[in-house]
């Protein structure tokens, strides 16, 4: 993708995301378990600073009425305003609510919310999806001045938000756009969705100088026994086991070299005796400690993941 503006840390002209979208369901439960996923991808990668930041923009038959408040308490502080919010005043006066000038934030301290403002159809789909947040133990927090820069978001909006990137706090954002696909030109459809700037992870896992462990490095000795450590290594991958072996026909030094080099937490042995037996020694690398177990992946998953 390409952006006009100015270029900043995290924020390039040319750029990538990933993003998950689901269409055709307004049900909160959707709402929350898109969230949800999208905390865990970070998570998963090991990047729990950046923080779930939540709000509601109402709706088209709500959303005017905010508009009008807010336009009259803005028009109360222009002088105090940039010149972009001034401008936007008639068209979009939303964004001054997330407006990065010190001046305007100062100014909108005390604007009036979104929040205070939605109908009973969309409070309480705001009620629901927080609710929903918390049945699946997704923490967030609610940010009644995050109003996104696209006007055809509904309802749930949202930004994982972090402080290690200056100015370009949010490394994935999204929310409910529930007429956007109708404007478009399409079927009345509802629709939830987020992206995430790749580069703008990518980021983030070099300020943590991230180095994720193995969780399992496998040594296997004689062609035989590399046919049976890949398909443990498929087996145990789809289990969620991070799994790395030895492709080489190294010899057993070599690659317990290189396990210690992948700072696997465990080592699994399979040599010449092991297979006859059909089992395996297991060596824990942090303990120094070492068992013997079947070659079997759920033995192997339940001592590694215990």
């Amino acid at each position: 993708m390409f952006r006009y503006e100015r270029p900043q840390k995290g924020r390039y002209r040319q750029f990538h995301q990933i993003g998950a979208e689901v269409t055709g369901v307004t049900d909160p439960k959707v709402d929350a378990q898109v969230l949800t996923m999208l905390c865990h991808f970070f998570t998963e990668l090991g990047l729990t600073e950046p923080r779930l930041e939540i709000n509601s923009l109402g709706c088209p038959e709500c959303r005017p009425e905010y508009r009008r408040v807010l336009k009259d308490f803005l028009l109360s502080k222009l002088d105090e305003l940039c010149d972009d919010c001034r401008r936007r005043i008639e068209t979009n006066p939303l964004r001054a609510l997330d407006c990065k000038s010190t001046g305007c934030k100062a100014a909108t301290e005390g604007a009036p919310s979104v929040l205070d403002h939605l109908d009973s159809g969309c409070a309480d789909h705001f009620a629901s999806t927080r609710h929903y947040l918390e049945e699946a133990g997704t923490s967030y927090t609610i940010n009644p001045r995050m109003v996104r820069g696209l006007d055809y978001y509904t309802r749930t909006t949202f930004e994982l938000v972090t402080g290690l990137l200056g100015a370009q706090s949010a490394v994935a954002a999204g929310g409910r756009y529930d007429g956007l696909i109708y404007d478009l030109g399409g079927p009345q459809l509802p629709g939830i969705g987020f992206a995430m700037g790749v580069e703008r992870v990518a980021l983030l896992l070099a300020e943590k100088e991230f180095k994720k462990r193995p969780d399992l490095f496998i040594a296997a000795l004689g062609e035989p026994a590399r046919d049976v450590a890949f398909r443990l290594m498929c087996a145990l991958q789809r289990l969620g086991v991070a799994v790395e072996m030895d492709y080489e026909g190294k010899s057993l030094k070599s690659q317990m070299r290189r396990s210690g080099k992948f700072n696997a937490h465990f080592t699994l042995i399979i040599g010449e005796d092991e297979m006859a037996k059909g089992r395996a020694i297991l060596k824990d690398m942090d303990l120094g400690s070492q068992q013997e177990i079947p070659h079997v992946a759920e033995e192997i998953y339940n001592k590694v993941k215990r």
